[in-house]
């Protein structure tokens, strides 16, 4: 049988599949994708806890379904930090991170456009769930490059020792299972 945690979250409850990350360390995965119902509630719970902004800014692709809630209910634009140079984009500003559910270093991008709406304005990072907050730091220089400021940073779940900063908003914590 397998093993799951019974995660009660923007008054909704998920089963989710407990997964190893290595021989020491366990975790719940909490996949947004194709759960419509989620996205929208934990959506809804996150704005009643954000400050005003001028637009999202989350890393591919996780991230996506919950930026693209937030920016829909706060009826601003929201902007991806994509994983790999696409063919389209121009004079691309980028930074490595390192995050838990990634095997590898990887690279973050903007594009000159993408970098431009976030130029002179008010940035929430939003994220699925923030652990050992690389990606969060990663989306932070993506911000200070392209000369935007980041007025919060924001997941649905922080998972482990996350959940003890006072840096971010979140909507409920997340266990890590040790070995």
């Amino acid at each position: 049988m397998n093993k799951e945690y019974v995660l009660k979250v923007a008054g909704l409850t998920r089963r989710l599949p407990i997964c190893p990350i290595n021989d020491k360390l366990d975790i719940a995965a909490f996949i947004m994708f194709s759960d419509i119902e989620l996205t929208i509630a934990c959506a809804q719970e996150l704005k009643k806890k954000l400050p005003h902004c001028d637009v999202i800014l989350t890393a591919e692709s996780k991230g996506i379904p919950l930026a693209y809630e937030l920016a829909r209910q706060l009826n601003v634009p929201y902007v991806v930090a994509r994983k790999s140079i696409k063919l389209y984009m121009t004079n691309p500003v980028s930074v490595k991170v390192k995050s838990i559910t990634t095997e590898k270093l990887q690279t973050l991008y903007l594009s000159q456009e993408d970098a431009d709406k976030l130029k002179g304005k008010k940035v929430i990072i939003a994220d699925d769930v923030i652990s050992t907050g690389e990606s969060i730091l990663s989306l932070e220089k993506l911000t200070e490059a392209a000369g935007g400021t980041i007025i919060a940073k924001s997941a649905v779940l922080a998972e482990g020792a996350a959940a003890e900063r006072t840096d971010i908003i979140y909507l409920e914590k997340l266990p890590v299972f040790f070995k």
